[in-house]
């Protein structure tokens, strides 16, 4: 048994830099938790804490129950496995897997044994007798894994793993990461920044932003319904489109969204327009991803968006076209950094949170103050440099290389039971949770 529970966990550096802000995370036993987030979000800082190689400025790390803070590295029976393999140049293979047995006394015989068994489950049992330097970089990597589990740790930590490596072999040894960890039934906790990695090995995903954890769930739960714009912008190739949507309701009939120059209609009896409705003469932010969106004949009844081709991306199995639909966009800085919030030609743009303090009377939070009037952790989404607005380009899947180019028209229709919605501080408006 092997588990893992964040209490309020807090870093703060010399400088005053806060990596993670208050984060609290429970990992069950035997399960596959990967923290996703871009660099620097601060998720190897949560990983290094649990190794015991950073200590938490407050709160509480708790292994198997047990509070950890002062537990040496040693002691907490983690292996740990890192981005640049970290072999013994001047050691053999075998002897780079076999040395944490070496180093606990383990007999000769025995321990030849459970390099033999890892080397082979790894397949790299043929390269035992070879140097570091005459192996690929995904034969290091399968090394590095393999003195990791020959310690039968109860819990891997693994920190970006695979970043090193080309497309086709991070494909394949992250299936065997996630087929052999299953298999041990190790507790794992494993960074990444890339989403495929997140959304095809994890149990459950948690999403980091700057070191304040986003949200928490299984792949399908973060994918199919995010709890943040941060984390609807974040995740999916092509990103969901975030249009910027003006609410009118009309009681028992329906809601409608202007988007724009053009509208689409919340019908009253969907379980979620009586969320929606209480943003009644206010701006959203409505979330469409691309799957949403079917192209079809311009006439076609019901809730159908207008548009001309800006330019088309094809990759092979699929085209990608993005629309013109007269409709504004909020677009998610990732690590906040300052952008610039007037475009060229658009000099009379304003933040959407201005307007919405011009429709609505409110201003919305500071970047000091949250929901709560609380510091930190929840901020407007639209303060400065976090996001900001540009005229949207609507992506929309095609068939393979179609008969269209720039400037075509196209008519796409909505799916509305896909819809998201969210508030002007990036929280999403829904009724109940998952």
């Amino acid at each position: 048994m092997s588990t893992v529970a964040l209490k309020d966990v807090t870093k703060v550096f010399q400088d005053g830099t806060i990596a993670v802000d208050k984060i609290n995370l429970d990992v069950n036993d035997g399960e596959f938790m990967v923290l996703l987030g871009p660099s620097g979000c601060g998720k190897s800082t949560v990983l290094r804490m649990v190794a015991g190689l950073e200590d938490p400025t407050s709160g509480a790390v708790m292994l198997d129950g047990d509070l950890a803070n002062d537990l040496p590295p040693r002691d907490r029976k983690i292996a740990m496995v890192f981005q640049d393999f970290a072999l013994y140049p001047h050691m053999t293979v075998g002897d780079n897997i076999g040395f944490p047995l070496r180093l606990s006394g383990v007999e000769p015989g025995s321990r030849g044994e459970r390099i033999q068994d890892v080397a082979s489950a790894l397949g790299i049992g043929d390269v035992l007798a070879r140097k570091p330097s005459q192996l690929s970089g995904g034969q290091r990597q399968r090394v590095a894994m393999g003195r990791a589990i020959v310690r039968r740790p109860g819990l891997f930590l693994m920190d970006e793993p695979l970043s090193n490596l080309d497309s086709g072999l991070r494909a394949e040894l992250r299936a065997e990461i996630s087929a052999l960890t299953r298999e041990l039934g190790v507790t794992t906790i494993y960074v990444t920044h890339d989403q495929a990695e997140a959304l095809t090995m994890a149990d459950r995903v948690a999403i980091m932003r700057k070191g304040v954890l986003q949200d928490v769930g299984t792949p399908t739960q973060v994918y199919g319904r995010p709890a943040t714009l941060y984390v609807a912008a974040f995740l999916g190739s092509p990103r969901m489109n975030l249009l910027e949507a003006s609410v009118y309701v009309h009681l028992d009939r329906y809601i409608t969204l202007n988007l724009g120059e053009q509208s689409i209609y919340l019908p009253w009896d969907d379980i979620r327009s009586r969320a929606v409705a209480h943003y009644h003469g206010e701006r959203i932010v409505v979330g469409l991803r691309a799957e949403a969106l079917t192209p079809v004949a311009p006439d076609t009844p019901g809730d159908v968006l207008h548009g001309r081709i800006r330019y088309l991306e094809h990759h092979g199995h699929e085209s990608l076209a993005f629309l013109d639909i007269g409709a504004t966009a909020i677009v998610v800085d990732e690590m906040s950094t300052p952008v610039e919030r007037t475009a060229p030609g658009q000099r009379g743009m304003r933040r959407f949170g201005q307007v919405v303090q011009r429709l609505t009377g409110r201003a919305t939070d500071t970047p000091e103050t949250g929901p709560n009037g609380e510091g930190g952790n929840r901020t407007s989404v639209l303060d400065p440099g976090r996001h900001h607005r540009r005229p949207a380009e609507l992506a929309v899947r095609l068939a393979p290389y179609p008969q269209v180019s720039s400037g075509h028209p196209l008519a796409v229709q909505v799916r509305m039971d896909a819809l998201h919605f969210f508030d002007e501080r990036g929280d999403r408006i829904d009724v109940g949770w998952r």
